[in-house]
């Protein structure tokens, strides 16, 4: 990158000053060791599954032998022709059942998830590749986009609200309120009914209050600069999410990632 600082807005959308872009911007793009690292993530919430051992094969069955005129498979006893036990068969048992000792957890070296890391922060500094993930950065004064301490104060969703509309962020809530919509599938019975797309992310270095202020604010997350992880930065393996940065966080990125 050839920018070397970054401006500063107040909580009204006005620049108060320049900050020093940390090293860490400085690291190339790249999607393949972020895609690895998110779904190694996810890979942790995977709930694991599996068939009882004897599912298909409470029968008891006979081969009733050739000439009969029917297909050759094993019948249950007593309930006439139906069979039963054998793979292929209505009633019989599943050929190659999932089974619970499947290691269903990715992983990575740490230091390709480091790197991963370091990888999409840098990418929430170019406004192409934030644009190219969907945000809508038309009225985002700046990227890296860092706003004042003052930010982590705010104790009230509508101050939050205005914050946005000044700093040119909440077309982006808008875009996700319009993207919500009722789940197609079974996953409507199963405590997902509805989905919507991912708006913008708040770093902070400490929580004053925001957390609780943002938190029915759709779209919008809000992390501690020490939590955070590839998943937030990269939603869906997709790096570039419009990201907003406390001066407090910004600075505390060159003690983390060094530089």
């Amino acid at each position: 990158m050839g920018k070397r600082t970054a401006k500063i807005f107040n909580l009204e959308g006005k620049a108060l000053g320049k900050v020093s872009l940390p090293a860490v911007f400085k690291t190339p793009i790249r999607r393949d060791v972020i895609k690895r690292a998110v779904i190694a993530l996810q890979s942790r919430r995977f709930q694991p599954q599996g068939r009882n051992p004897l599912a298909g094969k409470r029968r008891s069955v006979e081969f009733l032998g050739t000439g009969l005129g029917i297909s050759r498979i094993p019948r249950i006893k007593g309930m006439g022709h139906k069979g039963g036990f054998v793979v292929g068969t209505v009633g019989g048992r599943e050929a190659y059942p999932p089974v619970i000792e499947k290691k269903i957890v990715k992983r990575i070296p740490k230091k390709e998830m480091k790197l991963a890391l370091r990888s999409a922060v840098a990418a929430t500094a170019l406004k192409e590749t934030v644009t190219s993930r969907g945000h809508i950065t038309d009225y985002v004064p700046d990227f890296p986009l860092v706003v004042a301490d003052d930010i982590q104060k705010l104790k009230k969703t509508l101050e939050v609200k205005e914050t946005l509309i000044k700093l040119g962020v909440w077309p982006d809530i808008y875009r996700v309120e319009e993207s919500r919509k009722i789940r197609a599938g079974k996953g409507k019975m199963r405590g997902r009914r509805r989905k919507h797309a991912v708006g913008p992310l708040l770093v902070v270095a400490e929580n004053g209050g925001i957390m609780k202020a943002a938190r029915n604010i759709l779209g919008m997350d809000v992390v501690q600069v020490n939590n955070l992880n590839v998943e937030l930065l990269a939603p869906g393996t997709h790096p570039g999410r419009l990201t907003m940065w406390s001066k407090s966080a910004f600075e505390k990125l060159g003690e983390l990632f060094g530089g």
